[in-house]
């Protein structure tokens, strides 16, 4: 029934949403961190952790059932149009931002002798970057202008392993998927209780393999399913409002929450369990979202449409937006009462960066991803 799906509806209203809360809670540390009015206090501004969770699930789920698909479609899997997609995707803008940011920026930074901080030097920081851990960078050097590249790095060595364990061993790719799932969780367990605090716990919770084997997870029962989303009981209306409640409760008021409720601290913030929920939960959103006929979120909109298209602009440009305000900005919106203040920052930061990731994607990446074309899958 799902074997054949082309585009999946509603997701890019997600993805933008997803990359919004990544903005606002940067937007938030950096106004914190550079004596700015800010809204750090509230729990809507602190979800970048979460929505990165979000990117890692929906990113395991569009990548296995474009495998799933390509498997029983054409009898194989080809690496090197699958290796060839994801650098088309992902490297121009990944690779740009990184000249961007190490050896552009921080000289424009020095010439006008800005506060605003670069933590490390090129030396030090090129080769995580260039070899897709930029994870490490953040472990060592704290935040910083590319800080959200980490994620990008993360993806690009879950897509390494991905694509030969469902060439080599396509008669499992259940327990590949729960495997995976598992081994993520002993792993965890044993940094924890072994290692606490470690380097080592520290990667491994970054290296979010799990939460894309989830998303996996998802696109296995979907590409397996014998009957249609709506019909079943998980996707009708009264569970979507448990779901979505969840999930509202979740990004709004979980701090006030967990401080009344014990059942919401184990919800939130128990080691390992915690992730694991909220992952499940959005492989849920996700499915609903774009097969539910029922569903009761209706994401696919011409606007919301265009803004998700660019919200892998949105998510990696963002930083260099809100520094640059910061940086020829902080003396106007001092000047002005908090509510003004904040009202001119999110208007111009929303504003530039959906401009900025606008034009990137029309004069920049597109260039690739019109060749991207002849190794077409779903649309990811």
């Amino acid at each position: 029934m799902y074997k054949n799906i082309g585009y999946l509806n509603g997701l890019n209203a997600l993805r933008f949403f997803a990359a919004y809360l990544v903005v606002i809670h940067h937007a938030e540390t950096i106004r914190e961190k550079y004596g700015l009015f800010d809204l750090k206090e509230y729990s809507l501004f602190n979800n970048g952790g979460l929505a990165v969770n979000f990117f890692f699930v929906l990113s395991g789920f569009l990548i296995t059932y474009l495998l799933l698909k390509e498997q029983i479609q054409k009898g194989d899997i080809s690496i090197k149009k699958f290796y060839t997609r994801r650098i088309l995707r992902i490297w121009p803008l990944y690779f740009l931002l990184i000249v961007i940011g190490t050896a552009i920026v921080p000289v424009i930074l020095d010439y006008l002798n800005s506060p605003v901080e670069i933590p490390y030097s090129f030396s030090e920081a090129i080769l995580y970057f260039v070899f897709f851990a930029p994870f490490m960078v953040n472990i060592i050097f704290g935040h910083h202008l590319l800080e959200p590249l980490w994620s990008i790095g993360v993806e690009e060595l879950f897509y390494i392993m991905w694509a030969p364990l469902f060439k080599f061993l396509r008669n499992n790719i259940l327990k590949i998927i729960l495997g995976v799932i598992l081994l993520k969780v002993m792993i965890l367990l044993l940094l924890i209780f072994q290692f606490p605090g470690s380097v080592f716990l520290k990667v491994a919770n970054m290296l979010q393999f799990e939460a894309m084997a989830i998303g996996g997870l998802g696109a296995y029962f979907l590409y397996n399913c014998k009957k249609e989303i709506g019909s079943m009981a998980i996707f009708s209306k009264a569970a979507q409002i448990v779901f979505i409640v969840f999930v509202v409760l979740r990004l709004t008021g979980f701090k006030y929450l967990s401080s009344t409720s014990a059942v919401f601290d184990i919800l939130w913030f128990t080691p390992i369990l915690s992730n694991l929920i909220i992952d499940f939960v959005f492989i849920w959103l996700i499915v609903n979202v774009s097969l539910n006929n029922n569903s009761l979120i209706k994401g696919n909109m011409k606007f919301f449409n265009f803004l998700g298209n660019v919200s892998y602009g949105i998510y990696m440009y963002h930083m260099l937006v809100i520094f640059a305000i910061v940086l020829f900005g902080s003396k106007f919106l001092n000047d002005q009462g908090n509510i003004t203040s904040t009202i001119c920052f999110y208007l111009l930061l929303t504003t530039a960066v959906i401009v900025v990731s606008y034009l990137s994607k029309k004069y920049f990446e597109d260039k690739f991803l019109r060749l991207k074309s002849k190794f077409q899958g779903i649309e990811k």
